[in-house]
């Protein structure tokens, strides 16, 4: 089974930056789906993007088009977040999850909902100040 590890969050004021990094283990993810997803207090576990097994397509949610990217280095086994212009309502649990069955079917609609994913980290928490 595949474990995964976020790191890089932290307390960072509006308008700053952050790269979150998620470290696999046990497993190859060079052919699985990956993602993230964020979490407040109080609500559910929300899309943030997510992008093929290739590189080559990706799906980013609204609230945080243009600012945030997506992007894996598959011979590092590691996906990654770049946050731009944060903003307080961002501020959250962010975790990383994991498809292996992108062989069998591609991102679609579905990939924005987090029952959809198989394997999750532990999150690291971003906290963005006004």
């Amino acid at each position: 089974q595949v474990q995964l590890v976020e790191s890089g969050g932290g307390l960072v004021q509006a308008g700053g930056s952050l790269r979150l990094s998620c470290a696999a283990s046990g497993r190859t993810i060079s052919s699985y789906h990956m993602g993230w997803f964020r979490q407040a207090p109080g609500k559910e576990r929300e899309f943030v993007a997510v992008i093929s097994w290739s590189g080559g397509k990706v799906d980013i949610a609204d609230s945080v088009r243009g600012r945030f990217t997506i992007s894996r280095d598959n011979a590092e086994n590691t996906l990654y977040l770049q946050m731009n212009g944060l903003k307080p309502e961002d501020t959250a649990i962010y975790y990383c999850a994991a498809d292996p069955s992108a062989g069998r079917s591609g991102l679609g609609p579905a990939h924005r909902s987090a029952t959809s994913w198989d394997y999750w980290g532990q999150g690291t928490q971003v906290t963005v100040s006004s």
